[in-house]
Parts: C-alpha cells; sequence; structure tokens
C-alpha cells in the first residue's frame, strides 16, 4: 500500500516537474518562462547589432551622414511600433501636445546623445567606444551621490574604479587613437548618463538623474496616468524626426547626400 501511494507521489512530482518546463497558457495567451532572461539576449543581440551595423556604414562605406542615417532609424522604430499599436499587440499613450512639452527637454538629450554617438563610432573603434560607455556608469554614480544623495558601497566604487582604469589603459593603448571622436565619445557618456534610468529603480520611485523628475510629470499628463516603455519609445524617436531634420540642415548633410 505505501509503495503504491510512493508511485502515485512520484508520478504527481514528475508531472508537476513537466508542468513547470512547459510555457504558461492563459485565455490563448502564451506566457514564455524566463522573460527576464529573454529579453536580456535580445536587448544584447540588438544593440551589438546596431553598433556594428552603424560602425560599418559610417566607417567602412565611408558615409559622412551620421545624423541622416539616426533620422532614418528612428522613423523605421516609429513605423514598427505605431504598427504594433494599431494591431493591438502593444498599447501607447496618444501623442497631446501637454504631454510633447513635459518630453521635450527629455528628447533632446536623446537626440544629442545618439548623434553624439555617430559622431565617436565614425572616428573610434567597436571595442573602444564600449569600453568608453563604461564611463557613463561612473558619471551616473556621482550623479546620484550629488543629486539625490545615494550611498553607494565599496563594492560599486571598487568597480566603478576598474572601469575607469580600463577606459584609461585602452585609452593609452588605442593605436588608433583620435582625439574628435573621444571628444564626442565623452559628450556621449555625460549625454547618457543625464538621460539613463535604471528600470528597476524607476518601478519603485528611485529614478536618476533627469528623467525622474520628467517622468513623473508626464505621467500625470497622460490619459491613463501611466508612461509604459512603448509610449516612451513612440516618443522619442517621433519627437527626433523634426529635430534630426533641423540638424541635418545645420550640419550640410543635405548636400553630401544630394552628391552621394
Amino acid at each position: 500500500m505505501k509503495s503504491h501511494e510512493n508511485d502515485e507521489i512520484d508520478l504527481e512530482d514528475a508531472k508537476l516537474e513537466k508542468d513547470k518546463d512547459r510555457p504558461i497558457r492563459s485565455k490563448g495567451v502564451v506566457r514564455i518562462q524566463n522573460e527576464a532572461l529573454l529579453s536580456g539576449l535580445a536587448y544584447c543581440i540588438s544593440s551589438c547589432s546596431m553598433i556594428l551595423v552603424n560602425k560599418y556604414v559610417l566607417s567602412s562605406y565611408d558615409f559622412n551622414a551620421g545624423i541622416s542615417l539616426m533620422l532614418y532609424q528612428n522613423f523605421i522604430s516609429v513605423i514598427i511600433v505605431s504598427t504594433l499599436s494599431f494591431l493591438g499587440v502593444i498599447s501607447t499613450e496618444p501623442l497631446t501636445w501637454r504631454l510633447i512639452k513635459v518630453w521635450l527637454p527629455v528628447n533632446f538629450i536623446f537626440v544629442g546623445m545618439l548623434v553624439t554617438s555617430m559622431f565617436s563610432l565614425k572616428y573610434i573603434n567597436v571595442a573602444m567606444v564600449t569600453i568608453l560607455k563604461n564611463v557613463t556608469n561612473v558619471i551616473t554614480a556621482v550623479g546620484e551621490m550629488y543629486l539625490f544623495q545615494k550611498d553607494h558601497d565599496s563594492r560599486v566604487w571598487a568597480a566603478l574604479f576598474l572601469m575607469i582604469i580600463s577606459a584609461i589603459s585602452g585609452g593609452i593603448t588605442d593605436l588608433s587613437f583620435h582625439a574628435v571622436g573621444y571628444a564626442w565619445q565623452i559628450i556621449n557618456c555625460f549625454l547618457t548618463a543625464s538621460y539613463s534610468v535604471e528600470y528597476m529603480n524607476y518601478r519603485h520611485s528611485q529614478q536618476l538623474l533627469t528623467l525622474r523628475r520628467v517622468m513623473d510629470t508626464a505621467k500625470h499628463v497622460t490619459k491613463s496616468g501611466n508612461l509604459n516603455e512603448f509610449s516612451m519609445v513612440m516618443l522619442n524617436n517621433t519627437l527626433s524626426l523634426p529635430l534630426g531634420l533641423i540638424l541635418i540642415f545645420v550640419f550640410n548633410e543635405v548636400d553630401y547626400l544630394s552628391r552621394t
């Protein structure tokens, strides 16, 4: 009798373990296990691909219209997000004039971040760009400490110190050193630190730097009282289009494109 009960328990445990490995279905919607891991991998792949493609276009083809390239990519992003929103796959907030006015200062930083990244990639190799981007973490940590009185323990400062050492060591040993490229990348680090926000901290109302106040204000001018990631993508990329067009004329890329 005891053996029969144990067999039933074992079978039940095996069934439970098997069910854990299956995707969770809820009313026709499939929930994938380890969404955080898949999201992280997708972000890494897309981010690395974007950097490599931009570097290839700007350097290998000697393409001197980085702002136009940024404008094209942002336009494609707007089309993709708009299509997904229209099909009901994602939800986005409608672009009202009140929301645009609140978000515009953040968008200036966003565009500046993308433009300086394009300019630096023109002169610096991908490896050095990746190393120098670590300086952004140092700037963000210092900004948190002075602006929001957030203390960091010794392990954090040790890691940041190693990032600084790696950036200095990489710069000294960089055979293809280009002062203009490094200058653009340093500006990019400051702009990225000003713009950046850590998602988990945002969820717990401990936002970083510029986005901290703007996000709280933006939430109050939306219809739903919330501002999700897709809405921020739509806002940033849509508002970047007119600003990008202005920069194309300022940097005289129109003449270059007409001759290319």
